[in-house]
Formats: C-alpha cells, sequence, structure tokens
C-alpha cells in the first residue's frame, strides 16, 4: 500500500486515513499493526482498535491523521492532524501528541504542524481550523498561540480527560486569517 508523506527538516509525516486503517487491520499481523502504528503493548493495540471499530468516523465526519516519525531513525514519535473533520462544513479540530517525553520542549510539533495545517486549508480545503485545549496545558496554548490562532472561549466540563471532567479553550484559524 502506497502512503502519502510530507517531509520536514527532521520528520517525515506519513498520512493515515480510514482506508489505511482498514487495511492495518484486515491485512496486517498484530506484531506488524504495532510496529505499524508506534504502539508498545497489545493493550494499547486493543484501544486503538476499539476507537476503529466503534466509528473513527460516520457518513458527514471523518480523520486525517499524520504519523510523525523521526527521519534518521524511522521512529515514529507521535501524531498531528485532524480527529474531527466535518466535511458538509469545511472544518475540523486539530490534535497532536508526542509520545516519548525526550522528544519534547525541542520544537518537534511546531515543525510537523506547520505543513499539517497548510495540508488542511489546500488539500482538505477547509475554510475553519479548531482547537480545544486544556487551560493548564501551557505548551500546546504557546503552540496554538505561534500559529495565529484566536482564542474564542472557554467551555465548561467539555471532555474528559486524566478520569475527571476538564473544561477547553477554545481556538480557531480561518482560511482567510492564514498566509499561504
Amino acid at each position: 500500500m502506497k502512503f502519502e508523506e510530507l517531509t520536514t527538516e527532521r520528520l517525515k509525516l506519513r498520512q493515515l486515513t480510514p482506508k489505511i486503517f482498514d487495511y492495518i487491520y484486515e491485512e496486517l499481523s498484530m506484531p506488524q499493526q504495532l510496529e505499524f502504528l508506534g504502539l508498545r503493548s497489545e493493550k494499547a493495540l486493543e484501544i486503538e482498535r476499539n476507537k476503529y471499530e466503534d466509528g473513527l468516523w460516520t457518513y458527514n465526519k471523518k480523520f486525517l491523521y499524520f504519523q510523525l516519525l523521526e527521519k534518521e531513525s524511522g521512529k515514529i514519535i507521535g501524531w498531528c492532524g485532524y480527529h474531527t473533520w466535518y466535511v458538509d462544513h469545511d472544518r475540523a479540530e486539530i490534535g497532536y501528541g508526542l509520545f516519548y517525553d525526550e522528544y519534547k520542549r525541542k520544537g518537534l510539533m511546531s515543525e510537523a504542524i506547520f505543513p499539517i495545517i497548510d495540508y488542511g486549508f489546500r488539500n482538505m480545503k477547509l475554510n475553519r481550523i479548531e482547537a480545544f485545549i486544556e487551560p493548564k496545558n501551557e505548551a500546546s496554548i504557546r503552540l496554538i498561540n505561534k500559529l495565529n490562532f484566536v482564542k474564542e472561549g472557554h467551555l465548561r466540563e467539555h471532555y474528559r480527560g486524566n478520569n475527571q471532567i476538564e473544561d477547553s479553550i477554545i481556538y480557531g484559524l480561518l482560511r482567510k486569517e492564514y498566509e499561504f
């Protein structure tokens, strides 16, 4: 199977779509699935497979992720992409994460997110990109501010994280505000 990739100075960004997830779970063995997804345990694989089986997408809501691979080693170190893409409304929510502490605070997510934002506006034809961030997540707020997202509001008890209900700050970036 062919995978679309973007590259940056230090990273390869490998695209994961619903079709690719079908391939992963239908064609690959469990050890191959673990390796391809960069997961370290069968329990982590079970969690990801349950998300897939419960429906990561519907007729009007899709996702598009990119795995972050360290260019030099090929190691999967994180992800970045759109996990709530409302196709009918030309908007999506961006999310991101690094799997290992040793890769944090090195500017890797800043490096990865710029081409992914660009991909969203150019290739996915988004009009709006949203980010929902836990108010204490200072690193994520700094990252989103670097990208010129606009703070639009505070949602009380918006999502469950760390086994508790947490607030979200909502940020948005519009196509007309983005510089191509």
